[in-house]
């Protein structure tokens, strides 16, 4: 017995959300203008952070005053990109209280990114839990303006302090957030993109279906190419046949007329190269609930079917659409922080395709009726599949 109780006391501490140690900032920052508000720059008043070490397990988490972190030059995350994360958001409710949306799908999503970087594992729940305490701390910094948010980055991040090409048997988990306004500035109308074939940020086979840092960062440079053009975001394509893959980090649909006065609702398939976006899968699931009558999404049509098709789109076929009067009824991308915005053009070849552009913030009836449907779960106004979360 006394063998068993001395190995148990060995083994590495779990992550714990009761230990949880709280140092509260001494004096509140200002909280900034709603109009000056640019994507990612606020900083609020306070973080999350816990470390891992092989030794120990998972330490007391700790929510302190927002600051630096203290690394290793030698880190797992500075030479080996062995960073992960997630981005999620918090909405005030109807009645001012604080709604995560769809966090369990995060925080699994999270430890699948983890995972394919050989990080140390973690309980979702107990991070959940904790990312809810510091949520209650930073309230005060969730917009009141429609449409606007507090945007939840968790990160995960190797944190071995030795050279070599093995995985990290240290990390560091840090939470931060910041208030969120329009993700694309001056924008309302949509967005333009550069179809690139070359300098492909992901393959078959790759890392394309988890949210890890070094996926985004190959795409830095071709994204400077695009705005040198005049372009807002690249279109990623695949092989000879110029498959579509994702607009910049967002996934793409395209809702194309039919014969039988129905619409075609397309989107890439998750082959791989791609990131399955929970936003991207709550458009499928309103889109069915259309379909079926379960729902009725605001400003379209009862009687409207959206025949949802998860499978490869060639720019070949979108110019053939484009070409075709009427066939092409909208083109949106869709994200956490974007949520639905229109695409106005593609730039392929030498020419653009020119896409539909509505009245109002220029999203066609569908897109508009998914971006309402969206917020309205976000802040609790319509249920729907138990995806709004009160943060109590």
């Amino acid at each position: 017995m006394a063998a068993n109780d001395s190995t148990t006391s060995q083994r590495p501490a779990e992550l714990d959300a009761s230990k949880l140690v709280v140092t509260t900032l001494a004096k509140r920052k200002p909280l900034p203008p709603m109009e000056s508000l640019v994507f990612g720059e606020t900083k609020t008043d306070h973080m999350l952070i816990i470390n891992y070490t092989p030794a120990t397990g998972w330490s007391a988490p700790v929510i302190k005053p927002y600051g630096p972190l203290s690394l290793d030059p030698m880190s797992s995350c500075l030479q080996y990109s062995q960073n992960v994360f997630e981005g999620m958001k918090v909405y005030l409710g109807t009645n001012g209280e604080a709604r995560l949306f769809r966090p369990n799908d995060n925080m699994a999503r999270l430890a699948r990114s983890a995972a394919r970087l050989a990080l140390p594992a973690f309980n979702p729940d107990e991070l959940l839990a904790l990312i809810k305490e510091l949520i209650k701390l930073e309230l005060r910094w969730i917009p009141k303006a429609p449409g606007c948010s507090l945007y939840i980055r968790p990160t995960i991040i190797g944190t071995r302090a030795a050279l070599g090409a093995v995985p990290s048997d240290s990390a560091c988990i840090f939470v931060i957030v910041t208030p969120a306004g329009p993700y694309f500035q001056g924008s309302k109308k949509g967005i333009s993109l550069l179809a690139i074939g070359e300098n492909i940020r992901l393959r078959p086979g790759g890392s394309g279906g988890h949210k890890l840092g070094l996926n985004y960062a190959s795409g830095f440079l071709p994204q400077t190419l695009a705005s040198k053009q005049g372009y807002d975001q690249v279109l990623w394509l695949l092989g000879k046949s110029e498959k579509v893959t994702e607009a910049g980090a967002m996934n793409l649909f395209f809702a194309v007329q039919r014969r039988d006065g129905d619409v075609d609702l397309i989107t890439p398939p998750l082959d791989g190269t791609i990131l399955p976006g929970i936003t991207r899968a709550c458009m499928l699931a309103f889109a069915e609930a259309h379909s079926t009558g379960k729902i009725v999404l605001p400003g379209v049509p009862a009687s409207l079917k959206l025949h949802v098709h998860e499978r490869p789109v060639t720019m070949g076929e979108i110019d053939v659409f484009s070409t075709q009067i009427g066939r092409i009824l909208e083109v949106f991308g869709v994200g956490t922080a974007v949520i639905v915005v229109p695409i106005t053009r593609i730039g392929w070849r030498g020419k653009d395709i020119v896409l539909p552009v509505h009245e109002g913030n220029g999203l066609g009836q569908i897109g508009h009726g998914m971006w309402q449907m969206m917020v309205d779960v976000q802040t609790g106004k319509t249920q729907f599949e138990d995806w709004s979360v009160v943060c109590d």
